[in-house]
């Protein structure tokens, strides 16, 4: 819309600029003249401010109704009494000189432009309650007769029963009867981990059954979901964090009340004085003038900057209040699973027995998972490929056999190989052998998980496996630091986990175990410190966290719903993107503040010179030099602003790997302590 408008209004705005009879003598060239060439400045400056104008007036109503003035109110004061002053210099009423149509097109052109530049940074997002939506199944398999029928998720009623086959979506809230299966269930949990469920545990709506169908029992439908009270919490959240007003509007209102105070005083002061002519042109000329078109363009050409430079450093701008926030942030509060760490498996940890290589274990591992498609035996899998020595011995598993909740089974290279955790050794009657112990424990004791390769009945040895901690986010944490920022951890993991993590990291405050509720909670509870918070996470459940916080940013990698959630978007996973919005927040307010202080001095300077001020020593400020003055002010704002464009944000230079440790030296990794 001011797109539209902008380009009609500019188009318009080249005739009735030339053959304005204030420009023409500001520049000294005749008019052009012919039958009918001196309406073409009322008649087209008409259908700008009736076509261009009309969303700055109904804005400039709306604040006046709520009593909020604003920047839509300091426009439509300016427009509307450069129109009204106009036409009545143009049907020759009262004498005055006050021919404002040259400037009444630029003021509406440029503000036009200034919305447009605002509109098209910052983009339109969609709804995070639609991608919440989104989770669910379209249609579930309900049991009928002993057999499942295809309905609608909307016909689901509490106490049927409904079938989730292998890699679907639980359609809502209910209790497994029959089956049982490994679930993701990382969007409510936010842990990484696939959980166990069998006969008699709850599953939640939009979680997913990775391995094994089951039958589950409907609980809750509708409003009554965990999802549907996700979807509350955020829109919640959303409704008390959009209340703020922005740095643009805050010095437009002030503006406001300084033009209109200062329009009254000059009337009343030159009719005093008994010149009621001259009154009316002063007043005019400080209406008009008191609006300058520095301030229309000051925060978007700000803004359009700083969101282009963002998004060359990986950064989506999408709310120009989460730009303007950043730089008060006290603490950066980061969700753990995908965000800080990998958010999945890898092996940690390899602890053979005597005479058994890594190599061998890590192969004949491989081998036995090679057909599972478990996400911990992906890991495995992948491990071996990445391990030169085990990748070349090329073993083959044949008889694949798996069982939920316990591990997996194979014959490999004439062995029979089981890998599986506690549950499988206990079937089994083995123990843990001594000389593993002390590593097994290690690794339980921070949270890993931990499989044994057993073959032909002998355990060969152990691998721990773990969400493995981001390099960049080492380097990220002492970087914001640095910057004088306080970090904080939060996830749904076990406390051992998130310690472990946190103390790797040098995080410092870390929040365990944690449910969604919980994770919104612990935003409020920072902000009741007095603190501003940054939330960054990358999971459904971090979505009333991220909507809570005065500035939610999510990892590009993460959901729909987080990312929508968000007033910033990290295009990649780097958390050290992080460092790039503060340092731009920190310098584009500069420039704002800048740019304000240039557009409030020049009102400072012009409107009481414009009001008579120094009529007593014989100088006034002219109509047409006022109108100058504006323009050579928004060319300096122009100017100033595009020095945002030298400011480097590289999240690799802003805080460049190996640089973990102030002493010079980089801090050990979790794999290289271990």
């Amino acid at each position: 819309m001011f797109k539209n408008r902008f380009w009609l209004s500019l188009a318009l705005s080249v005739p009735v600029v030339v053959f304005s009879p204030m420009f023409a003598h500001l520049l000294g060239y005749h008019l052009p003249e012919f039958p009918g060439s001196a309406w073409i400045p009322p008649v087209l400056g008409t259908v700008i401010f009736v076509y261009g104008g009309t969303p700055f007036l109904q804005g400039g109503w709306r604040e006046l109704r709520s009593r909020q003035p604003g920047m839509m109110l300091l426009i439509s004061l300016a427009i509307a009494v450069a129109f009204l002053a106009s036409w009545v210099t143009t049907l020759g009423l009262g004498g005055f000189d006050l021919d404002f149509w040259w400037e009444l097109a630029l003021l509406v052109t440029i503000m036009l432009l200034g919305h447009w530049m605002e509109m098209r940074a910052l983009g339109a997002a969609s709804s995070a309650l639609d991608a919440l939506a989104a989770l669910l199944p379209d249609e579930a398999e309900r049991i009928v007769d002993g057999n499942p029928v295809t309905v609608p998720i909307s016909a689901l009623a509490v106490g049927d029963v409904v079938l989730v086959r292998a890699g679907a979506r639980v359609p809502a809230d209910g209790q497994i009867v029959d089956g049982s299966a490994e679930f993701d269930e990382a969007m409510i949990t936010g842990e990484s981990k696939a959980v166990s469920r069998g006969v008699g545990d709850t599953v939640v709506a939009g979680t997913v059954a990775t391995d094994n169908t089951v039958r589950v029992r409907i609980e809750a439908v509708g409003e009554d979901t965990a999802l549907a009270g996700i979807q509350r919490m955020v829109a919640e959240a959303q409704e008390s964090s959009s209340r703020a007003q922005a740095l643009a509007d805050r010095a437009a209102a002030l503006l406001f009340w300084f033009a209109l105070v200062a329009g009254i005083l000059t009337a009343i002061a030159w009719t005093w004085l008994g010149s009621p002519d001259d009154a009316v042109t002063r007043t005019v000329t400080v209406l008009v003038i008191a609006c300058p078109h520095a301030l229309g363009l000051a925060i978007p050409l700000v803004i359009a900057i700083s969101t282009e430079r963002a998004a060359r450093a990986g950064v989506l701008i999408k709310d120009r209040l989460a730009l303007e926030r950043m730089r008060t942030i006290d603490v950066v509060l980061f969700d753990k699973t995908g965000t800080l760490t990998e958010g999945a498996h890898a092996v940690t940890g390899l602890a053979p027995r005597p005479g058994v290589s890594e190599a061998r274990l890590l192969a004949l591992a491989a081998a036995a998972e090679a057909d599972s498609e478990h996400p911990v035996a992906r890991a495995i899998v992948t491990a071996a490929a990445d391990h030169p020595e085990a990748s070349a011995q090329r073993l083959h598993g044949t008889g694949f056999t798996a069982a939920s909740g316990r591990g997996v089974r194979a014959t490999v290279d004439g062995a029979e190989v089981l890998v599986g955790g506690p549950n499988m050794l206990r079937e089994l009657g083995l123990d843990t052998p001594a000389e593993l112990r002390a590593d097994v424990e290690g690794w339980v004791g921070r949270g890993a998980g931990v499989l044994h390769v057993i073959a032909d009945g002998e355990v060969l040895g152990a691998l721990a496996l773990e969400d493995r901690v981001r390099p960049e986010s080492r380097a990220a944490v002492l970087a914001l630091q640095d910057r004088g920022l306080k970090v904080a951890m939060i996830t749904g993991d076990a406390q051992q986990v998130a310690r472990a993590v946190g103390a790797d990291l040098g995080i410092d405050e870390v929040f365990a175990e944690v449910l969604p509720q919980d994770k919104d909670a612990a935003v409020a509870e920072l902000q009741s410190r007095g603190l501003g918070v940054a939330m960054v996470g990358d999971g459904v459940n971090d979505a009333p966290a991220l909507a809570r916080a005065e500035v939610g940013i999510a990892i590009g990698a993460g959901t729909d719903v987080a990312m929508e959630s968000a007033g910033v978007v990290l295009a990649g996973n780097d958390p050290r993107a992080v460092l790039s919005m503060i340092d731009l927040s920190r310098a584009s307010y500069r420039k704002m503040i800048q740019n304000l202080v240039w557009a409030a001095g020049y009102n400072v300077i012009s409107v009481p010179l414009a009001a008579g001020v120094l009529a007593p020593v014989g100088f006034l400020l002219s109509p047409a030099v006022g109108a100058i003055l504006m323009s050579v002010s928004t060319i300096v704002v122009a100017l100033n602003a595009q020095l945002l464009r030298r400011i480097d944000l590289a999240p690799a230079h802003l805080a460049p790997l190996g640089s973990e440790d102030r002493s010079g030296a980089a801090r050990p990794t979790a794999a290289a302590a271990r």
